[in-house]
C-alpha cells in the first residue's frame, strides 16, 4: 500500500521544447554584479574623501613650490650667541706633569680605544685622560727601571691605578710576576 503525503508538490518540469529568452537566466548574476560595483564605488569614494581632507589640513608650507623663489638674502650681522673657546692646556697635558700610583699591565685584547690594534710586544700604555699619541716616561720606584710608552688606550678603571701598560713594557718595568708596581708616571711629549 502507497502512503500519499498531499504537502508534496510536483516539481516543476519545464519543457524543453519552449525556448527561453537569453536574459531569464541572468537576472541574479546581474543583481550581485551591480551590488558589488556599487560596494566598490562607495568603498573608493570614502578612501577618496579621507585622502581629500587630509590634503586639506595640510598648510601650504608643506606643499611642493612648482615654481623656484629666491630668498632673499640678509645683510651681514654679528652672531647671536657666543662662543666661549677654552685654553689649548686642556688638550695637551703640560711637559712637567708627573703622577704616581700603582701600575698594571695587560696582555689580552683585540681593540684599542684609538681604534688600533693591541699589539703586546710594542711599548704601549692606557691612561684615563691623556691625549692619544702622548709620550710618558714610566719609572718603577721598587726597581728604577724606566721605559717611555705612547697612550694608546684608555683605562685603568681600578681606584689607585695610575696607568696600564703593554705586556713588553711591563717586562721592561721588571713587574710581570708581581703584576702590578708602584710608578712614578712623567709626560715627555
Amino acid at each position: 500500500m502507497r502512503i500519499i503525503d498531499r504537502t508534496e508538490r510536483p516539481a516543476q518540469r519545464f519543457r524543453r521544447d519552449v525556448i527561453q529568452a537569453p536574459w531569464v537566466g541572468f537576472g541574479r548574476q546581474s543583481v550581485r554584479l551591480v551590488l558589488v560595483c556599487a560596494a566598490a564605488a562607495s568603498l573608493a569614494a570614502c578612501a577618496q574623501s579621507s585622502a581629500v581632507r587630509q590634503a586639506r589640513l595640510m598648510s601650504p608650507t608643506r606643499q611642493a613650490a612648482y615654481e623656484f623663489r629666491p630668498q632673499p638674502q640678509r645683510a651681514e650681522t654679528a652672531p647671536n650667541s657666543v662662543v666661549r673657546v677654552r685654553p689649548a692646556e686642556a688638550s695637551s697635558p703640560p711637559a712637567h706633569a708627573t703622577a704616581s700610583g700603582l701600575a698594571s699591565y695587560y696582555s689580552e685584547g683585540r681593540k684599542t680605544a684609538s681604534g688600533e690594534r693591541f699589539d703586546p710586544s710594542e711599548l704601549t700604555a692606557a691612561h684615563r685622560s691623556l691625549p692619544f699619541g702622548t709620550r710618558l716616561q714610566v719609572t718603577n720606584v721598587k726597581t728604577g727601571r724606566s721605559v717611555v710608552v705612547r697612550v694608546n688606550d684608555r683605562g685603568p678603571f681600578v681606584q689607585g691605578r695610575v696607568v696600564d701598560v703593554s705586556y713588553s713594557a711591563a717586562q721592561a718595568l721588571g713587574m710581570v710576576n708581581t703584576g702590578v708596581a708602584p710608578v712614578k708616571v712623567s709626560v715627555v711629549r
